[in-house]
């Protein structure tokens, strides 16, 4: 896959003859080689070069990926911005720790005089540990419902459980009843495994939901994952305990075996539409090890800067973002294609990202503008993970960020959603900006995708900082365009530029951008949420009075 490795780690490309480099998925067709004026050319040139066969689908780790850094990093030079990574330069080192299951596990269930070892890979699959190469623990496990404590409604599945030194087993995700965004948010089970380890549990399993409603199937527990690395080498953990496996439906009915609600009762009651799980103390001890293997990697994000000419508003910081990294390449789709090009999945959103920091050359804004090309977002938000708790170069205040992520520009847009807008005062401007470009803001079209915790600024979220997340809207073609790209393109080696993408919407849309930019950046007063939001309050963030 690493067909660029003369790239040097340092950070400079060597030079790679020509003859060496294939690029035959660039060869326009007569279709779309039309000329454009120089605006959308601008634009599309970007998308050409990074979503091209040479980037093999940009993998955070690969050579490939640091070349589009490099790319990135000269654009944002050729913009006016200033270095704001590492060392007096764009990139932003991020340390990355891959991490998977080495094979060995044992579980045994111990209730009395009685034992009985389960079956890795039918009763249960072994989940890796980003921090530790083996985890061994023994222990009373309590079966909590969901897990879930938090979110508006006071939801508290761990209520007269005693929980100290003893092993939690949970549902996946969260009751329907809850908020969508908030109930992604809680579902998640490094969320769950902190609220867990506050009231004195040890370790986590999660048991695969009756009827598959789980987000992943039971086999792909195991694949390899990744984090970044923290300064002793080993990968950050987001739990402060372990999560050690899946229990399929076979296996947690062996769990519940001889419990005062057995498993097939509970899998009856998963069928309702407001289902309830009475939380209880299983039977017996469960004794679990698992080991995990580790590989070190490296990758970077972009940072570019452009410093606030006012002497107080300059300290502050509005960061825009999007991500570099897509997925790479994978097993052949059905013409042959091995590469996932991420042309809208984010190249678009990047070159938007630098198209919008040469607007600002006609005129400083008074905060400071980062403008950031995040790395492995795609791996679970990892580069603006690291970005949000690792400063670099002179960060100042961040007051907000407006981040960038798949805009499906393959329509003309007569309305934009903003993931996020409604939490805070960023909404007005927002709307704002809308109206300028002759548009509406338009609601959530897919609240129960809960877009708003799934991509970059939700790091800034966890941070306390107002973010909003960008997309073209539902409203005439939209809602159709969505659904397509969606089903036919997402993640998949034809989300390339054969794809209708419509350069002057891609105009458009940054013009949007910039104007929202703008504002915040040269307004009087910082943006904050509003009163009594959740999360607002639940990383205490500035609150509207």
């Amino acid at each position: 896959m690493r067909v660029f490795s003369l790239l040097a780690r340092a950070g400079l490309i060597a030079f790679v003859p020509l003859s060496t480099v294939t690029i035959a998925q660039d060869a326009p067709t007569a279709a779309n080689d039309a000329p454009l004026p120089p605006d959308q050319a601008a634009i599309k040139a970007h998308v050409m070069f990074l979503a091209s066969d040479a980037m093999k689908g940009r993998e955070a780790g690969s050579g490939e990926y640091d070349i589009a850094a490099q790319y990135v990093a000269a654009r944002f030079y050729a913009a006016g911005l200033r270095p704001g990574g590492d060392d007096g330069g764009y990139l932003q080192a991020v340390p990355l720790v891959s991490y998977r299951t080495t094979g060995k596990s044992r579980v045994v269930r111990a209730v009395g005089d009685k034992r009985e070892t389960l079956v890795a890979g039918t009763d249960y699959a072994a989940l890796p540990d980003p921090a530790r190469a083996a985890v061994s623990l023994e222990a009373p496990v309590v079966f909590a419902g969901y897990g879930v404590a938090g979110g508006s409604n006071g939801r508290n599945d761990f209520a007269g459980l005693d929980l100290k030194g003893k092993i939690v087993a949970v549902l996946p995700g969260a009751p329907r009843m809850l908020n969508a965004e908030e109930r992604a948010y809680l579902g998640d089970i490094d969320v769950k495994a902190a609220a867990a380890a506050a009231r004195g549990a040890v370790g986590v399993i999660q048991l695969k939901m009756p009827g598959g409603a789980a987000r992943q199937t039971f086999d792909s527990t195991a694949k390899p994952r990744m984090v970044y690395a923290e300064a002793d080498g080993a990968g950050h953990q987001s739990s402060p305990i372990p999560i050690v496996a899946t229990f399929s439906e076979a296996g947690a009915a062996k769990l519940f075996a001889g419990a005062r609600m057995n498993w097939a009762a509970l899998a009856r009651e998963a069928t309702k539409k407001i289902p309830h799980y009475a939380p209880q103390s299983l039977p017996g001890t469960l004794a679990i090890e698992t080991a995990s293997a580790f590989d070190k990697a490296q990758s970077s994000n972009v940072v570019g800067v452009l410093p606030g000419t006012d002497p107080v508003l300059g300290k502050e910081v509005v960061v825009l973002s999007a991500h570099l990294d897509h997925i790479g390449v994978t097993a052949p789709d059905a013409n042959g294609d091995t590469i996932n090009n991420g042309a809208l999945d984010d190249a678009i959103g990047i070159a938007s990202l630098i198209e919008e920091a040469k607007r600002f050359r006609e005129r400083a804004p008074r905060r400071t503008i980062m403008f950031v090309a995040f790395t492995a977002e795609e791996k679970g938000l990892i580069g603006s993970a690291w970005f949000t708790t690792h400063p670099a170069g002179a960060r100042g205040d961040i007051v907000a960020n407006v981040n960038l992520d798949m805009s499906i520009l393959t329509y003309r847009f007569e309305d934009l959603v903003a993931f996020g807008g409604d939490r805070s005062t960023l909404g007005p401007v927002i709307a704002r900006a809308a109206a300028a470009i002759g548009v509406t803001v338009s609601p959530d079209p897919m609240p129960d995708d809960a877009i708003f915790v799934r991509s970059d600024h939700f790091n800034f979220v966890r941070r306390g900082i107002p973010a909003a997340f960008l997309w073209p809207g539902p409203k005439g073609p939209g809602k159709d365009a969505t659904a397509t790209f969606m089903s036919r393109h997402y993640h998949k080696p034809s989300d390339d530029l054969a794809l209708p993408i419509m350069w002057d919407q891609a105009v458009r849309f940054v013009d949007a951008n910039y104007r929202i930019a703008r504002e915040i950046a040269d307004a009087d007063a910082r943006p904050v949420w509003n009163r009594g939001d959740y999360f607002g309050t639940l990383f205490k963030g500035p609150m509207a009075s």
